[in-house]
């Protein structure tokens, strides 16, 4: 019979360093920085990794909890919303006779914090030594159940190395004012409320102390808050547990109350053991999916697993009324607004390691199918117009002015003119379908986006009298060049949208005509439009040159200043700094290259050698000032077959939220650069790509990378990869569903289930 674990096990954490992120000591510059990369996150649940039993009295900024759709507006006038903090749960003062145990997280003069990757944990350890009267050893474990989204659980424990003194511990719930409005406070319950946007939350908590094993009685100190206070003794051992339940609902007349309660008693039946195991078991779940391991490349394994740590996290599908923002639940920055991010960089994973989380996703675009057809009627257009920066109803949320560098105001156009989000949602929708087979999805909500997305395009794009279809006063994902015509990422992936709305309108009528018939009737459709759709997909201007085989970003791209990035090595800041606006505007430095995104989605659109001669032409020419852009360049790279130039733009997107020194990150990590890893990884160095009878792989790994092996999904199936670069062989098994073809360098092999591949040549 198995032994419970102590809560000291518990505390110990995973000992493989591969799993692990860990920091000692503190660093006032980069204590934000490590608050984003140690947060933990449930996709509902989104907590900072704050100190909590060290962060000291003279630290007055809440510690950040996140909740996943609980957006409001700043007053009743101002339409953009932003993602309101809840409250902090993690609350501790621990005091002695003298005054508080830490007055600054400076004087702990031993403290290492760590990230548990592999539990979906964050765990602390900190040796406190304030007098020579009184020792303590100080352990601490927080996390956000991945089994049962509304738990959260603080587990801690405080050892009495030497000392008899009086001590107080204080558990309290702080923050509470933040962005909410109160309705309720009690001991064990607060109730809020959004001012504008009509969402209620509730937490309920238990906190309970026990002293060498004995429960210890608290001292009601007022809402939320608890109070214990006993004499130590050497080799005493306080613990310390607290359990809290939020809820959030969408409608003020919901209350969340009785839920959170409900929440609430089942996770105290359970007790923190239960917890921590359903938990433990659903992240073991997740590994056992998404897990990529490298051999012969410690530090390229550690960000991998830190970028598919991260994914896991912020993803939950049990909600269609949320998508994955900016900073998915880890920080402030971008107010929690979703981009074009997510479909492009964050849904292949999901898409072939998590179906269920790729389709909810999805469904949060079909729920806001109201908001962009608005937003395309409001400018003159049919069809749908996503918004730029999405939040809980899909209106436009992007801001009309920012501050530059030069602390001018500046007109911000990407609300207008970043069209292209409507064909990359349509994209991730057909990715989805194509790597799922999810007939159910396509016919309820698919279908429909990528009709009104296509119906969007053939409005925009206008005839004229050059006998070609135009799409101007743009901007493509390079934000450098605005208010351009025929932007090549634009009108190609625009064209792509609308030839796969007709193949979908094609695909219903055959397959499913009842379907079809209701669809025509809600849209309005006629064959007459249909029509217009292909005239306008044979005729849009692309930007191709046919005589060189280069793309031309925007008309007149060729005609700007080309200027030598080189000599601009070395440089901290973006080029648009380096430059000023308006000489970037007039040159060809790129933000990040839409040719080489368009290579990265549409390959199939470079024939021959223009793959090659479109790739160096623009990343010659690429500042990368997106920290999407590295990624994608090592994508395409690593497709082309210059593995050396893909490892070095990994470990460039991996140095985004994890160099050493960078504090770009205090707002919260980069989920999609975290996104690009994998896609770097999985689609560019083992070389998968989908097909309709399969999936296929063409690899091409880094020298250092000895093997690679990982696990996807495809159409019901789950396929174990092994690719060995010492060998040059391959194994496959088929650990789940009906026989398929695996492509190896276009060579088909057949996979039966359960049955590992013979050792495949590559």
């Amino acid at each position: 019979m198995t032994a419970l674990k102590t809560m000291a096990d518990m505390l110990a954490g995973t000992e493989d360093p591969a799993w692990i992120f860990a920091v000692n000591g503190f660093e006032p510059m980069m204590e934000s920085s490590v608050e984003s990369r140690f947060a933990i996150s449930n996709g509902f649940l989104g907590v900072r990794g704050a100190r909590s039993t060290t962060r000291g009295e003279r630290w007055v900024v809440p510690a950040r909890t996140y909740v996943a759709g609980l957006f409001d507006s700043p007053d009743v006038k101002q339409a953009a919303q932003a993602l309101v903090p809840a409250v902090d749960w993690l609350g501790i003062q621990i005091a002695l006779p003298g005054g508080p145990l830490v007055g600054h997280p400076g004087d702990v003069p031993l403290h290492r914090m760590t990230l548990d990757m592999r539990r979906g944990s964050v765990l602390s350890e900190s040796h406190h030594l304030p007098t020579r009267e009184i020792g303590l050893f100080v352990r601490t474990l927080r996390l956000a159940s991945m089994s049962e989204r509304a738990i959260g659980l603080q587990l801690i424990q405080l050892e009495v190395e030497h000392g008899e003194v009086d001590i107080t511990f204080e558990a309290s719930a702080e923050g509470m004012e933040l962005g909410l409005a109160t309705d309720r406070l009690d001991q064990t319950l607060g109730l809020w409320h959004t001012r504008y946007s009509g969402k209620r939350l509730a937490l309920a908590t238990l906190t309970s102390l026990q002293i060498d094993g004995k429960i210890v009685q608290p001292i009601a100190l007022g809402p939320l808050k608890w109070s214990w206070r006993w004499k130590t003794r050497p080799g005493q051992l306080a613990s310390f547990e607290r359990f809290v339940a939020i809820v959030r609902t969408d409608a003020l007349e919901l209350d969340p109350g009785p839920t959170a309660r409900d929440k609430l008693g089942l996770a105290q039946r359970a007790g923190w053991r239960g917890v921590v195991s359903a938990h433990e078991a659903a992240w073991t779940s997740r590994w056992l999916c998404s897990d990529v391991t490298i051999a012969g490349d410690d530090d390229a394994q550690h960000a991998l697993r830190f970028a598919v740590y991260h994914l896991n996290g912020a993803a939950n599908p049990a909600d269609e009324q949320v998508s994955i923002g900016a900073r998915a639940l880890t920080g402030d920055d971008y107010h929690g607004h979703v981009f074009w991010d997510t479909e492009i960089f964050l849904l292949p994973f999901y898409s072939l390691t998590w179906p269920g989380a790729a389709r909810t996703l999805l469904m949060y675009r079909f729920h806001t199918l109201g908001g962009a057809r608005a937003k395309a009627a409001a400018m003159g257009w049919r069809g749908a117009l996503y918004a730029w920066e999405s939040a809980a109803t899909g209106a436009e949320m992007s801001p009309e002015q920012v501050i530059g560098p030069d602390r001018k105001v500046i007109a911000v156009l990407c609300g207008r003119q970043e069209q292209h989000i409507s064909a990359d949602i349509a994209y991730a929708v057909w990715q989805y379908w194509q790597a799922t087979g999810d007939d159910d999805f396509l016919l309820q909500a698919g279908a429909e986006i990528l009709l009104e997305t296509g119906r969007f395009w053939a409005s925009r794009a206008g005839l004229e009298a050059d006998g070609q279809c135009h799409i101007r006063g743009v901007i493509g994902p390079d934000e450098y060049h605005e208010n351009i015509d025929d932007n090549a990422y634009t009108n190609v992936m625009a064209r792509w949208n609308i030839r796969r709305a007709l193949d979908a309108a094609a695909l219903l009528r055959e397959r499913w005509p009842a379907r079809w018939r209701v669809l025509v009737g809600q849209l309005a459709l006629e064959d007459t439009e249909l029509e217009q759709w292909r005239n306008v997909a044979q005729t849009i201007k692309t930007g191709l040159d046919p005589k060189t085989g280069l793309f031309e970003q925007f008309s007149g791209y060729f005609g700007l200043e080309d200027i030598d990035l080189n000599n601009y090595a070395g440089r901290s800041v973006p080029m648009d700094v380096v430059l000023g606006r308006e000489r970037t505007q007039n040159s060809q430095v790129v933000k990040q290259s839409d040719v080489v995104a368009l290579l990265g989605l549409l390959p199939e659109e470079f024939e021959g050698d223009s793959a090659a001669k479109n790739f160096r032409y623009y990343s010659s020419r690429c500042g990368h000032g997106s920290s999407l852009s590295p990624a994608m360049h090592g994508l395409v790279a690593a497709r082309l077959g210059d593995a050396a130039a893909a490892l070095r733009f990994f470990r460039q997107t991996a140095a985004i939220d994890l160099a050493a020194k960078r504090v770009g990150s205090a707002g919260g990590i980069h989920i999609a650069a975290q996104g690009g890893i994998w896609m770097l990884s999985v689609l560019g160095f083992a070389g998968l790509s989908l097909r309709s009878d399969g999936i296929a792989i063409d690899p091409h790994l880094p020298t250092g990378w000895n093997s690679v092996a990982f696990s996807v999904q495809w159409r019901g199936r789950r396929i174990k990869i092994r690719i060995d670069q010492t060998e040059r062989r391959l194994n496959a098994t088929l650990e789940a569903g009906e026989p398929m073809i695996l492509f190896v360098g276009g060579k088909p092999n057949h996979l039966a289930a359960s049955a590992a591949s013979s050792p495949i040549s590559w």
